[in-house]
């Protein structure tokens, strides 16, 4: 196993510079072969499984200096740099990640992991089910932000990790960081969950209904088995319209799109694209159907509705009791699916516990996807946090040692 499989980019290369932290393959790590098989919270077992990850920077002699960045529901393993030196894009955290960025590679050795259930390389819908040598589909058992973290768990002991310096992530990967430092109190030092909540709104669970049905009305859904024929492109595309929308602020959309006609300057009086926002969202719905499962999405998707942090551990508060991990919460200003006020309830039921905890609402007018976009406020607070961490972390270790 290779620790970091990150590769320095040549010199006078047109991508990436020195603040990339260069060329990284994909890992694979297969695990709970039968009759070992990881028992899932919907009380199925599931075996082997394999999850994708990637590495940047150096894990450092004394192991302490691990960050794990959790991603969202479209997001992979894939968080910074490039796979190739043709990419047009790096990974998808790529402006917070790399020598001289908000986590420092030169300090920190990072970890990404596609969650289960996904279609990038970890075990999902799209894999093939070893019983029936045919993709899994509808037959794949549901999934949990439970067991996503637990098989996370496995990797961080594969990687000889004793504990996590620090783990971050929006959105659903929020509601991982949360998940780990209640389920592994002792494995986790800090945490920066970004733009989330404890549980899923009403509202939010609304949303991702609406974007499930539309994959299943779509004919070509075929009630999931559709991996040999044409796949439900219309139906996922819809449903990623309807996500992307909850993704923007009202401020944005006005101040990119208004009612602007998009190649025409009159009506049409017809129901062909017309305005830029339509344009745009039609475009974002055709490129998210060509790298991605549409059952991965309904997966993905139900694993946030049933999410609830307080579950079979009575009020948030008491969830909280164990936890260990100093914390930094951030908000977004302009974020309507995971508003400000969940994030301070998370706030409130931390600071119950005399848990350390850092608070910023980051003033931004791009809504929920506004912790994706460069942020010199963010940028300056995770490093500071993270450094402030460091230097506590290490400084117990060395007065730890030093005690007879």
């Amino acid at each position: 196993m290779s620790i970091d499989d990150a590769v320095p980019i040549a010199e006078g290369s047109q991508f990436g510079g020195a603040n990339s932290v260069g060329l990284v393959r994909t890992q694979f790590f297969t695990f709970a072969q039968p009759p070992n098989e990881l028992e899932l919270d919907c009380g199925q077992r599931l075996g082997p499984i394999t999850l994708a990850y990637e590495t940047c920077g150096a894990l450092s002699p004394g192991r302490d200096n691990a960050v794990l960045i959790l991603h969202a529901l479209s997001g992979d393993a894939h968080v910074a740099g490039y796979h190739a030196p043709e990419d047009r894009k790096p990974g998808w955290w790529d402006l917070f990640i790399g020598p001289g960025k908000a986590i420092d590679t030169t300090k920190y050795f990072v970890v990404c992991a596609n969650i289960i259930g996904g279609c990038k390389g970890s075990t999902g819908p799209s894999s093939v089910n070893p019983a029936t040598g045919r993709p899994f589909g509808l037959g794949f058992p549901m999934v949990t932000i439970s067991d996503m973290v637990r098989t996370q768990k496995v990797l961080m002991d594969h990687l000889g990790i004793p504990r996590w310096l620090s783990m971050t992530g929006g959105s659903m990967g929020g509601f991982q960081v949360l998940e780990w430092a209640v389920r592994y109190p002792g494995q986790v030092a800090s945490a920066m969950p970004i733009a989330t909540a404890a549980r899923l709104s009403a509202q939010g669970i609304a949303f991702n209904e609406v974007g499930r049905q539309a994959i299943m009305a779509d004919p070509n859904w075929q009630g999931g088995d559709y991996y040999d024929r044409d796949a439900p492109r219309s139906g996922l595309a819809i449903a990623r319209m309807i996500g992307h929308i909850t993704y923007l602020s009202d401020e944005q959309m006005h101040a990119k799109f208004g009612r602007r006609l998009q190649g025409r300057d009159r009506f049409g009086y017809d129901f062909k694209t017309e305005f830029e926002v339509e344009s745009y969202l039609r475009y974002q719905g055709d490129s998210f159907v060509r790298r991605f499962d549409a059952n991965s999405y309904l997966y993905i998707t139900k694993s946030m509705d049933y999410f609830d942090l307080t579950s079979g551990r009575g009020s948030l508060v008491e969830a909280f009791e164990r936890v260990r991990a100093e914390f930094l919460v951030l908000s977004i200003s302009s974020d309507w699916l995971f508003p400000t006020y969940q994030a301070k309830e998370i706030v409130k039921a931390l600071k119950a516990n005399g848990v350390p905890t850092t608070f910023l609402e980051l003033q931004s007018p791009y809504g929920h996807d506004a912790f994706f976009l460069a942020s010199a406020q963010m940028s300056a607070t995770i490093a500071g946090f993270l450094e402030n961490v460091q230097r506590r972390v290490r400084g117990a270790a060395a007065a730890e040692g030093q005690r007879p």
